[in-house]
Parts: C-alpha cells; structure tokens; sequence
C-alpha cells in the first residue's frame, strides 16, 4: 500500500521528485568529491606550520589588504588563470588556496590540479571559517 502511495505521489509530481534527485545527486558528489583536497582552518594552520605550505588567496586585492592569512600570496580569481605559471617553484609544497567563503577557491582548486599541482587544498569555509575560528589576520600596510 506504502508503495502505492509512493507512485501515485511521484506520478502527480514529478517535478517534485525530479528535484529531490537532483539534490541527492549533488550532495553526494559534494560528499564524495568536494571533501577531497579540503582543510579546516585547524588542519591549515597545522600544514602551514609543520608541512611548509603556502597560502594563496583568490580574493579581490581591496578584500585581501583588509586583511589575510599571514604570508599568503594575492592571486585575485579574475586573472587566476594566466598567474598559475608564477606558482610552479612551489609545486612540491602543499598550497591552500582561500577566498571569502571557499567556493571561489575551490574552483582554483581545480585549475591548479589540471596544472599538474598535486598538492593543493581549499580552505573549507574561506577567510570566513579562519575568522570565525578565531585565528589570526594581518594587514597589508599602506
């Protein structure tokens, strides 16, 4: 009878199902694949002191003098792209790449890996988790 109940529903929306897939479908990519090359802040901090890594922040320059991770390289996202060639004498490092909220860096996440960079990490949740987990910023003196 349950099962009954279950077609009849998706027959009269569809749409309605449709979307519950899709939903399914990305959050388990998202869970299988997105989790894969991220970090905490915490394990940031951790890589950045004990494995030598390198931070590089996407954001846009005005964001990034307001303030960043200690010693991180601006790279803004705008011209990502054609600036991966300064980042090859670091390839053998671990880098974490950040941007406000961690989705801008996750998208250079994977230029970076279709570089040919292996070690390559997204700060989860951007300058905003780092923030919120109440770990240090500097300034970029004028």
């Amino acid at each position: 009878m349950l099962f009954g109940q279950l077609v009849e529903f998706i027959g009269n929306h569809w749409y309605l199902f449709l979307a519950l897939v899709v939903i399914l479908g990305l959050l388990t990519h998202n869970i299988i694949v997105g989790g894969k090359g991220t970090v905490d802040p915490l394990q940031a901090t951790e890589m950045i002191n004990h494995q030598n890594a390198m931070v590089v922040d996407v954001r846009p320059a005005a964001d990034f003098a307001k303030g960043h991770i200690i010693n991180a390289l601006n790279i803004p996202m705008n011209g990502f792209k054609n600036q991966i060639g300064t980042l090859n004498k670091h390839q053998t490092r671990p880098i974490i790449i950040n941007c406000r909220s961690g989705a801008q860096s996750a998208i250079a996440c994977g230029q970076l890996r279709k570089a040919g960079f292996e070690q390559v990490f997204n700060l989860r949740g951007g300058i905003m988790a780092w923030e919120s987990a109440n770990l240090p910023l500097t300034r970029k003196k004028r």
